[in-house]
């Protein structure tokens, strides 16, 4: 898939191709008039597991594209980096804040999906020679995207800031597990949501889950994959057995049943209204500005991404 085969549709009177084209990339972090950069902290959301809330904004030039969050689970043998950061900058910050609590080697750094603020940082963890762990269909994915994302990146952040596209080393088609010793991490490959490439991972020593941007709250989901995929994968994510969570955007740490249903009632609108827009035959530009609209007050950044989520919803539900 090309950048151009992304979204192939233009729309006369209403957005720009250029547009269009950019917006079926999912520009959840890349450059818009955003906020500047605040100050970070660390915080210990599990017994050896340590989280960064990212940003509710876009990738700044004052920011790093800091706004997922990311963090790292220290365990008996080794440290496992959750997320690795939006780019070269926001890595070599993680990684600092790894050496500042411990000695042990860092073995394994996950790439959740294919988006750029969740494995630009990766370039900051070369050095270490870790497990580089991501999804069966990532290489895929950022062989047709990679070099998009970092030189629009680039332009933003300057290359010395922006880093590599960095490429899995170990793949998972269905489920993996990895021992860090006194812990294990297991990972699940999850179909397309909202992307064709989200892995999703829990923490035997605590629990938790680590469901990357298969889960958003408070700051408005990007859609990417599949709606339906979507919706099918939070059901599968209720059967993991987990009852905490740490999304890919939003706070630390979430009860996970909450989270996903504040999650699954915004998708479950946009198919409904989607569908009933195209029932009634209304074009998608007209589409784009009512459908979900009900929803703007419950969700940051709702103005910026939900016309697009309708656009992408639109080009799946309109052959049904």
């Amino acid at each position: 898939m090309t950048a151009d085969a992304v979204h192939p549709r233009t729309f006369g009177a209403g957005p720009s191709r250029r547009h269009a084209l950019f917006a079926g990339l999912c520009l959840c972090c890349l450059p818009t008039l955003g906020r500047a950069a605040e100050s970070f902290a660390i915080e210990e959301v599990g017994p050896g597991i340590f989280v960064r809330k990212g940003l509710i904004a876009d990738a700044t030039v004052d920011n790093d594209d800091a706004i997922a969050n990311v963090g790292f689970i220290v365990g008996k043998t080794g440290v496992l980096v959750t997320e690795s950061g939006g780019s070269l900058a926001d890595g070599r910050w993680l990684r600092a804040e790894i050496v500042k609590r411990t000695d042990k080697p860092i073995t394994h750094v996950v790439l959740t999906h294919v988006h750029p603020d969740h494995v630009f940082g990766a370039g900051a963890f070369v050095q270490d020679k870790p497990v580089f762990i991501g999804h069966a269909k990532l290489t895929e994915a950022l062989s047709a995207r990679g070099e998009f994302y970092r030189k629009r990146l680039i332009d933003l952040l300057g290359e010395d800031r922006t880093g590599p596209v960095v490429y899995p080393t170990m793949s998972v088609a269905d489920t993996a597990e990895i021992d860090l010793g006194d812990r294990r991490l297991t990972f699940t490959a999850h179909g397309p949501a909202h992307t064709t490439s989200d892995l999703s991972m829990i923490d035997s020593g605590s629990g938790l889950l680590f469901p990357a941007d298969l889960l958003f709250v408070n700051r408005i989901p990007s859609l990417d994959g599949s709606l339906r995929g979507w919706l099918t994968e939070i059901e599968r994510l209720k059967t993991l057995g987990a009852t905490r969570a740490v999304p890919g955007h939003g706070p630390v740490a979430v009860d996970l049943a909450p989270a996903l249903a504040d999650l699954s009632g915004y998708l479950t609108v946009l198919r409904d209204g989607t569908r009933a827009a195209i029932a009634k035959d209304v074009p998608i530009e007209k589409a784009v500005t009512s459908v979900a609209a009900e929803q703007r007050d419950a969700w940051a950044l709702f103005d910026t991404y939900n016309g697009r989520n309708v656009t992408v919803a639109y080009q799946e539900l309109e052959w049904e």
